[in-house]
């Protein structure tokens, strides 16, 4: 799918104000913009976020506001100030300011980059032309797919589930333009709105390299079909939530035999990645491309190649192609109007060359201090939640001890990495915007090729300093926070214990949970998918598991759009016990044992409000019917209002009584960890 725009507006900010304090280096802030007309227990993300959310503006640039993801359209502010300045300055070629300098500046010359038009493409478009039969196809495929031209083939190497010591070779469902396959199947106004803008979008690619606008059609029906097919074969994302069903490792043997269309020995060989087997996670696509490659006419798939090349790479041509692009943005997220260059160029050369950015970043933007007091955080969450586990009446001794040794197992990750990405092998000319891309991603590739059949490098880090999240991976059993989210309304350095445990460290209780939910259990500390559990505590574990779908499956986004339980459980299983260890935390500090009111607000209730602020999100509709159709999150109220209803001190905090809409009896309350 051609990305669509998922990082918007919203730092939030805090007034600070005066007051004597017995740990002096930290300000105690006050928390203002609460509507106490509104009753906290009938809807707390309101009661806090009313006001804001009322008048807020969402940018026309951007599909939402606030804070979470959509933090990372200020931070892309930040990164354009860095990037303006080191494009300008004298750099050492082959040095990291050079490379990010002159990436930038390449994508900042629109006037070269229209003057080129398609060109960039027309030898690849060229190689689609020169095709000739099934087995020359998939060598076109292989090879783009090395050059991050990818269609048909999804291949990458990572850990082994079963040996996560080591790396294997990974292959897994791809080959469609829209989300999720459901899009092709949905038929409610809003997705068939959604399918006709997509049709559009692949009509009028065709048509800006030559193509009449009757034939352009033909060609984007015949693609559109080609997708539909694949996406019949595509697991749901609630099926890829199962671990083991999506653990098929495969000798390449067998699959040659299975599969001789797609002819995986020769695949391989043109991947350059020497392996004599095959983790396939989702066998059933790669049946279905198997018996499509020979019942779909060679004449139809090159044009199905044609229309993904220049999706993959539209944003990155002349004007009309990235005009193009944003009509079709347009209708699926909402956002109004392009994002400014700048931007654009902030994001493009943080996923390309993200760690040599991110050093730049980094230096400027997180201090020392920061990385020292957030381990302080972690390591607090960390022991507040072994004493969760040691005090769980549903689990055994036995178990307890397990689940123990893997929360003390974790490595913790704050900040940056400790070793930073070589980009020695990566060629950026300021003149050649195109081709710094194919470069850029062709390293990428062979950096990942490198580590087939080798140990995993535990040191490795999947997203770039700079960027607002956090990440369990539960493969390596860590949990990993950039130096992007470490800032307010999560993090801040010179504010009291109840904002930064409502803030972070309701975070990392919630990253530190996925190590326990529904896929995260069934990992070993090792970071093996091995079982752990006594059968018996499985099934109660189970048990609550379904507590959270049922319950989440009742709450109300947009109209009759319900959250998706099954598809968030993961999630909002975190969010429910990240903030009930990150409570128990914080009521080991100083602070949280202290019942002195500050701004009106005790430091339980400043705790809370904590919670909400930092999912103060406010999005457009057509946003939200993204998010709830294919992000495994609940939408930010619910992530609010879905937790507190089931924290026993929220309860008392805020004297939330049976007639409250968010009151539930303590029997209906969820407690999994």
């Amino acid at each position: 799918m051609k990305k669509t725009s998922l990082l918007l507006l919203g730092l939030l900010s805090l007034a600070s104000c005066k007051k004597e304090e017995k740990t002096p280096q930290k300000k105690f802030k006050e928390i203002t913009g609460i509507s106490q007309d509104l009753k906290p227990g009938d809807n707390f993300f309101r009661y806090v976020n009313a006001k804001w959310y009322d008048t807020i503006t969402i940018p026309e640039t951007q599909a939402g506001a606030g804070a979470y993801m959509f933090m990372n359209y200020p931070q892309r502010l930040r990164l354009q100030g860095i990037l303006d300045s080191v494009s300008k300055s004298e750099n050492a070629k082959g040095s990291i300011a050079q490379k990010v300098g002159d990436f930038y500046a390449s994508g900042m010359d629109t006037a070269t980059i229209n003057k080129r038009g398609f060109d960039p493409v027309k030898p690849i478009l060229n190689e689609i032309d020169a095709i000739s039969d099934i087995s020359s196809m998939m060598h076109f495929v292989t090879n783009a797919t090395r050059s991050g031209n990818g269609s048909i083939l999804s291949f990458y190497v990572g850990p082994d589930d079963k040996n996560s010591q080591m790396n294997i070779a990974h292959a897994s469902q791809t080959g469609i333009g829209l989300p999720d396959r459901d899009y092709y199947f949905s038929e409610d106004s809003e997705t068939e709105a959604i399918q006709k803008a997509y049709k559009k979008y692949l009509s009028t690619l065709f048509q800006l390299t030559g193509v009449s606008d009757a034939e352009a059609s033909k060609k984007a029906d015949l693609v559109y079909d080609i997708e539909k097919q694949i996406a019949e074969s595509h697991r749901t994302r609630i099926e890829r939530r199962d671990v083991k069903a999506n653990y098929n490792k495969m000798a390449v043997s067998e699959l040659e035999e299975k599969h001789p269309n797609i002819g995986w020995a020769t695949v391989l060989e043109d991947l350059n990645a020497q392996t004599d087997s095959i983790d396939v996670g989702q066998p059933e696509y790669y049946d279905q491309l198997n018996s499509l490659l020979k019942a779909v006419p060679l004449e139809d798939w090159k044009v199905y190649l044609k229309a993904h090349t220049l999706e993959n790479y539209a944003d990155n041509l002349s004007k009309p192609f990235v005009d193009a692009s944003f009509d079709f943005t347009k209708v699926i997220s909402g956002q109004a109007v392009q994002k400014t260059r700048g931007e654009i160029m902030a994001s493009a050369v943080d996923g390309y060359l993200g760690e040599a950015l991110g050093q730049l970043y980094v230096k400027k933007y997180f201090p020392e201090e920061a990385k020292e007091r957030m381990q302080e955080l972690v390591n607090n969450v960390q022991k507040a939640y072994a004493k969760r586990i040691e005090d769980l009446e549903w689990m055994s001794d036995s178990t307890k001890l397990k689940a123990k040794e893997k929360l003390a197992a974790i490595t913790k990750k704050i900040g940056y990495p400790d070793h930073w990405k070589d980009y020695s092998n990566v060629s950026i000319d300021r003149d050649t915007y195109f081709e710094n891309i194919v470069s850029a991603s062709s390293a990428a590739y062979q950096r990942n090729l490198e580590k087939l059949g080798k140990p995993v490098d535990k040191s490795e880090w999947f997203t770039t300093p700079s960027t607002v999240t956090a990440y369990n991976n539960p493969s390596a059993n860590e949990i990993v926070f950039p130096a992007g989210i470490l800032q307010p309304p999560y993090f801040d350095n010179e504010a009291d214990d109840a904002l930064n445990y409502g803030g972070i460290g309701m975070v990392i209780g919630h990253e530190l949970t996925h190590t326990f939910d529904d896929q995260g259990a069934q990992f070993d500390k090792e970071g093996n998918v091995k079982n752990w559990w006594t059968d018996s505590d499985y099934e109660k574990f189970k048990s609550r598991i379904q507590q959270v779908i049922d319950q989440y499956d009742e709450f109300t986004v947009l109209d009759s759009l319900h959250i998706k339980g099954a598809m968030t459980v993961g999630e909002n299983t975190a969010d429910i016990a990240g903030v009930a260890v990150a409570y128990d935390a914080f009521k080991m500090t100083e602070q949280g044992q202290d019942t002195t009111k500050i701004g009106g607000f005790t430091p339980d209730q400043r705790f809370f409000l904590s919670v909400a602020k930092i999912w103060r999100v406010k999005m457009k509709d057509e946003f939200l019917r993204l998010w709830i159709n294919n992000n495994p999150h609940s939408p930010p109220s619910w992530r609010v209002n879905g937790p507190l209803m089931n924290n026993p001190h929220f309860y008392e905090a805020f004297d939330v009584q049976p007639e409250d809409s968010l009151y539930l009896s303590e029997d209906e309350r969820i407690l999994i960890w």
